[in-house]
């Protein structure tokens, strides 16, 4: 069972399944464009709220190219197993 904290909010699991599920990074946009094709109902806004916060707390990391990509930590899998609690 997963251990989410009190910051977290059910997007975060979404955006963090489809992550580990493609096991790619994507830029925000990227997520948003994937995200409307598979009819899943998070937008660009959201998005651009929470993988701040996703990567604040060492569950996705933004990969520096030529703009921000993000992908999964391995932090980020492990919570998805139920084997990370990220209230701590």
């Amino acid at each position: 069972m997963r251990q989410r904290a009190d910051w977290m909010t059910g997007a975060d699991d979404t955006i963090l399944e489809f992550l580990a599920e493609t096991d790619a990074a994507f830029s925000k946009r990227g997520l948003e464009v994937n995200f409307e094709r598979e009819n899943i109902g998070l937008s660009y806004s959201t998005l651009k709220r929470r993988l701040p916060t996703l990567e604040e707390h060492g569950l996705v990391e933004e990969l520096e190219t030529e703009g921000a990509w993000y992908r999964i930590t391995e932090q980020g899998r492990a919570y998805l197993a139920g084997e990370f609690d990220a209230s701590t």
